[in-house]
C-alpha cells in the first residue's frame, strides 16, 4: 500500500505566487468590511427604529442586512488576521465550520434576493391583494423557509466534502476555505461532489435567476404603461438590483463549477472575493441608501435622537 499520510489541519494561501496582496489585506479589506457593516448596521436600526417602515419589503430588507453582515464577518476578518500575524493554518473542523457557514449564507442570499423581488412583483402588479398576499406570517414563514433551506444546503454540501480523504497536499488555494479548494486537496472519487454542486447550481441559482428575471420583466411590462416618468424611475432601481445579483451568481458559479484542470489561482481568489465582499458592500447603496423613504426615515430617527438629547441637556 501507498505510504500516506492524513491531514490534519489545512493551510490557508495568503497570495499565489509571485503576486504580493498584502496591500488588499490590510487596506481594501478592511474598509470593504467596515463599509459593509456601516451600511447594513445602518439599515437595521433605521428599519427597525421608523414604524413607517414596518413592511414586508423592509422586513426582507433587514434580515438581508443581518446576513450580510455575518455573510462578510465569515472570511474577511479571518484573512486580514492571518495576514498581519502570518498564521495561516487552520485546523479540520475550523475549515468545516467556514465551509458550511460560507454554503449557507450564500444559499440565503440567493433566497432573499429572489423573495424580495417577487415582493417588488406583488406590489407593483397586483397592488389590492398585496396585503392578502405578503401578510406578516407569510413574511415570518417565507424566512423560516430559506434558512432551513440554507442549512440544509450547507449541511450536505460540508458533509459530502469532509466524507473525503485527504492525503495530498494541506495548502488551500484560497484565503478562506471553500468546496473547490478542498476538492483539489483531495485522493478520494469527488464524482458525486461535482454532480451535487451542479445539482445545486440549477435548482437554487438557476431557481432564483429565473425568478428574479420573470419577476422584473413583469414589473417593467406594468410600469411601461403607467403615463409617468415612473418608467425611467423603475429602471434605475431595478437594473443595479439586476446586475449586483448576476455578479454574485456568475462569480459564485465560476468558482464552484470550473475544472480544476483549467483553474487560476489569483483568478479563483479575485472570483471568491467578489461572490463573498461585492453583495454585502452594495446591498445596502442599491437596495435602500438610494431609497427616499430611507433617507427621510434616517432623518427622522436622527432627529428624534437629536431632540432626546436635547431635552436632556435642559432638564434640572
Amino acid at each position: 500500500m501507498a505510504n500516506v499520510t492524513m491531514v490534519t489541519e489545512f493551510l490557508l494561501l495568503g497570495s499565489p505566487d509571485g503576486w504580493d496582496l498584502s496591500f488588499l489585506y490590510f487596506t481594501v479589506f478592511p474598509m470593504t468590511y467596515l463599509g459593509t457593516l456601516l451600511g447594513n448596521l445602518l439599515i437595521v436600526t433605521v428599519t427597525t427604529a421608523d414604524q413607517y417602515l414596518h413592511t414586508p419589503m423592509y422586513f426582507f430588507l433587514r434580515n438581508l442586512s443581518i446576513l450580510d453582515m455575518c455573510y462578510i464577518s465569515i472570511t474577511v476578518p479571518n484573512a486580514c488576521v492571518n495576514s498581519l500575524t502570518g498564521n495561516r493554518a487552520i485546523s479540520v473542523a475550523g475549515c468545516a465550520t467556514q465551509i458550511f457557514l460560507v454554503i449557507f449564507c450564500a444559499c440565503v442570499e440567493l433566497l432573499f434576493l429572489t423573495i424580495m423581488a417577487w415582493d417588488r412583483y406583488v406590489a407593483i402588479c397586483q397592488p389590492l391583494q398585496y396585503p392578502l398576499i405578503m401578510n406578516p406570517q407569510i413574511c415570518v414563514h417565507m424566512t423560516l423557509a430559506s434558512l432551513i433551506s440554507g442549512l440544509l444546503c450547507a449541511g450536505v454540501h460540508t458533509g459530502n466534502i469532509f466524507r473525503l480523504s485527504f492525503c495530498q497536499s494541506n495548502v488551500v488555494h484560497q484565503f478562506f476555505c471553500d468546496v473547490p479548494s478542498l476538492l483539489r486537496l483531495s485522493c478520494s472519487d469527488t464524482t458525486s461532489n461535482m454532480v451535487l454542486l451542479l445539482v445545486s447550481a440549477v435548482a437554487i441559482g438557476g431557481g432564483s435567476f429565473g425568478i428574479i428575471i420573470m419577476s422584473y420583466f413583469h414589473i417593467f411590462s406594468a410600469v411601461l404603461k403607467f403615463p409617468t416618468r415612473a418608467p425611467g424611475k423603475a429602471f434605475s432601481t431595478c437594473t443595479p438590483h439586476i446586475l449586483v445579483f448576476s455578479l454574485f451568481l456568475s462569480s459564485g458559479t465560476a468558482v464552484y463549477l470550473r475544472s480544476s484542470a483549467t483553474s487560476d489561482t489569483l483568478q479563483d481568489m479575485v472570483l471568491s472575493a467578489f461572490y463573498t465582499m461585492v453583495p454585502p458592500f452594495l446591498n445596502p447603496l442599491i437596495y435602500s441608501l438610494r431609497n427616499k423613504q430611507v433617507k427621510d426615515a434616517v432623518g427622522r430617527v436622527m432627529g428624534h435622537s437629536c431632540s432626546q438629547g436635547n431635552d436632556k441637556d435642559v432638564l434640572p
